[in-house]
């Protein structure tokens, strides 16, 4: 699968720039307004472009960095999420994460979240909201790697647990760097289990690596337990991990980030 990835790294030709001045993309250009209208309630999904080769399914670039010194909640958690773009195909994918910065390179308590296009990275999001994610926490150094072969794992399907994986995170840190795996069923064990698996092998991981599953109904419950604390102005101290996206976002006794 790496393979078939790389051969395709360095092909720009899908730019597909089209000759200029013709009627069709007149036409082109007046129904894009017109989905742009109040009534065009839908967005328009990416597809592949001519000669491209499709992914199986399609998927979206997120990235989120914490401000420093600021208690988040649900709505400002999801309002530091932007997204970077979505992709259809191996090239459409490639001409974006070739020219994005490596985890490794990123300063701050900064994530990247690459989902299926659709799924919010958040917790509470339909798709994931009955599901969980392995935690693989990382020296410094290790980051890059991690994350480059996780999601060409994610993209090449080598899972092997149908519609089950959502997406994945990578979160930079200041002692260690954390990647994640989404998954939508964290009742099915046997799906889990499957997925820890091929983690473990993709990542070539030691056998002795820590791998830690965690559902999003107890970070969910974590998250609302922390802040029920806060209010009452109980110090706390790890009372959630430093994982990924909103645990690695916040306030844990005042003035201390995780």
């Amino acid at each position: 699968m790496n393979n078939k990835f790389d051969a395709l790294k360095d092909d720009d030709s899908g730019d597909h720039d089209q000759d200029q001045g013709s009627p069709k993309d007149s036409e082109k250009e007046k129904n894009e307004d017109e989905d742009k209208e109040p009534n065009a309630s839908k967005k328009k999904m990416v597809v592949p472009g001519a000669g491209e080769h499709p992914l199986q399914y399609n998927y979206t670039f997120w990235y989120s960095r914490r401000t420093p010194g600021r208690p988040a909640s649900t709505q400002s958690y999801e309002q530091n999420i932007k997204q970077i773009g979505s992709f259809a195909s191996v090239e459409q994918f490639w001409r974006f994460y070739s020219h994005m910065i490596r985890p490794g390179d990123l300063t701050g308590h900064s994530d990247f979240h690459l989902f299926k296009e659709g799924i919010k990275p958040m917790w509470e999001d339909d798709a994931n909201k009955m599901g969980g994610k392995w935690i693989i926490r990382l020296r410094k150094g290790l980051a890059s790697r991690c994350w480059e072969n996780l999601i060409l794992a994610m993209l090449g399907e080598q899972f092997m647990v149908g519609e089950e994986i959502c997406g994945a995170v990578v979160s930079v840190r200041f002692q260690e760097d954390i990647i994640s795996i989404w998954n939508k069923t964290a009742s099915d064990q046997a799906t889990t289990a499957r997925i820890r698996d091929t983690l473990r092998r993709v990542l070539n991981l030691p056998p002795n690596t820590i791998m830690e599953y965690k559902t999003h109904t107890d970070s969910i419950k974590a998250w609302e337990d922390f802040h029920e604390n806060l209010r009452e102005g109980v110090c706390i101290r790890d009372v959630l991990g430093d994982d990924e996206s909103r645990e690695g976002y916040l306030c844990v006794d005042w003035h201390c980030m995780i």
